[in-house]
């Protein structure tokens, strides 16, 4: 197994300093970043390769050199098993002289990924992944969080739909670390609006039939239905929450995450009024469209928050270790936490003590297909939730770095 993805690995690995030149070999002029996530499985979409494309773009905006060392990404599918993607890390940091690791789709992955990152003295910088535990209570001085986590989108979602009159709500929850800190804090800021939490049932990562647990949220007589889950699980469920007629029969669906390409996927007829958080929306600015477009013509698709937050939080760490004037760990870290974060993704964002960059998030609705005008108009903006309100406060994160 190691051997395969290894060379899945060395078969995507792409230099993208100047187009069309040959990779370089493993030397101290290399400055080398891996996006490691989902290319295969159910976030294919959500990240994949194109969050492989928005970290290339980035390198290409620097200008492809740093320090005057060469700038080259790589890439591999972790497959959203936290073992394969440990020995995908351990192989490009032993062998590979990988300096920093991004993406990072899947909270397992995620958690494992910066632990080993954290022995082996590299940064990671997830954006991929949801858990506030990367941040809060297994926290490292070189892991850093940029793109969303499940606190801002449960301040979002939960407490948007309470206000707007779902006080009473059931969870379909994947069984996993992501899934468990979604349904716990979307549960927290439903009950602080004054609002109920009716049960919940947990179903398998990339399950394909929700038929049971669908009929338990609809006996729930619960209100709102939140889908504690992501990619074409949350796609799926929809899907098949139409077939009951759960939302015709007066019950809602939350997708408390569910992005632009999943939208896409789903088409506007199934996920019109579905009510999500994102920390991002290509045709929100002048700027963000113009990047937008570029990113388009690269993959064929519109942006959502993961490829967005994946591309800053290259240009981030090219930034940083511009301003550190190295490329080891710690110096570099030190800039990523000092350095404000103003770029097409953010604006006025901050990194705090436990590595948590905070910047605002929107609050959008899904438009019915005769109000969309153009194709990838899929989002009315509903609000814009500050980032001190969105995202945990780091000395409240649970965090031991923070004093």
């Amino acid at each position: 197994m190691t051997k395969r993805l290894v060379g899945a690995t060395a078969v995507l690995a792409v230099t993208t300093a100047l187009a069309g030149v040959a990779q370089a070999q493993v030397s101290d002029d290399v400055v080398k970043i891996g996006i490691l996530n989902d290319q295969s499985g159910v976030y294919a979409d959500f990240g994949g390769l194109s969050s492989f494309e928005a970290a290339k773009m980035a390198v290409e905006d620097f200008g492809g050199r740093v320090l005057d060392k060469q700038i080259e990404v790589v890439t591999a599918d972790h497959q959203n098993k936290a073992d394969v993607a440990s020995n995908i890390a351990r192989q490009w940091y032993d062998v590979d002289q990988v300096d920093a690791i991004m993406e990072l789709t899947t909270s397992s992955v995620a958690l494992a990924v910066q632990g080993l990152s954290a022995e082996k003295d590299k940064i990671t910088i997830t954006t991929g992944a949801a858990t506030t535990t990367l941040t809060g209570e297994q926290c490292s001085p070189v892991g850093f969080h940029w793109a969303y986590d499940t606190h801002a989108l449960a301040v979002g979602t939960g407490g948007a739909l309470v206000e707007q009159g779902g006080d009473t709500w059931f969870f379909l929850t994947a069984d996993y670390a992501f899934g468990y800190s979604l349904e716990e804090q979307t549960s927290t800021f439903v009950k602080e609006k004054g609002g109920e939490i009716l049960g919940s049932v947990r179903h398998p990562l990339a399950t394909n039939d929700y038929s049971s647990f669908l009929l338990q949220a609809q006996a729930s007589g619960a209100k709102v239905i939140g889908l504690a889950n992501a990619g074409l699980d949350t796609a799926n469920a929809i899907k098949q929450a139409s077939e009951f007629g759960i939302v015709q029969g007066g019950q809602r669906l939350a997708a408390l995450l569910f992005t632009l390409a999943e939208v896409h996927g789903l088409g506007l007829e199934a996920a019109q009024g579905l009510t999500l958080t994102e920390g991002f929306y290509w045709d929100r600015t002048d700027e963000s469209r113009e990047w937008s477009k570029r990113f388009y013509d690269r993959t064929g698709k519109m942006p959502n928050m993961i490829h967005a937050g994946t591309y800053s939080a290259v240009m981030q760490y090219l930034k940083a270790v511009q301003e550190a004037g190295t490329d080891e760990t710690e110096p570099v870290a030190a800039k990523l936490h000092e350095m404000p974060v103003d770029d097409i993704f953010a604006k006025g964002g901050k990194v705090g003590a436990n590595g948590r960059m905070i910047y605002d998030m929107y609050l959008m609705e899904v438009k019915s297909p005769s109000d969309s005008q153009e194709p990838w108009d899929y989002y009315n903006v509903l609000a814009t939730i500050p980032g001190d309100e969105a995202f945990i406060a780091p000395a409240d994160s649970g965090c031991p770095l923070v004093q």
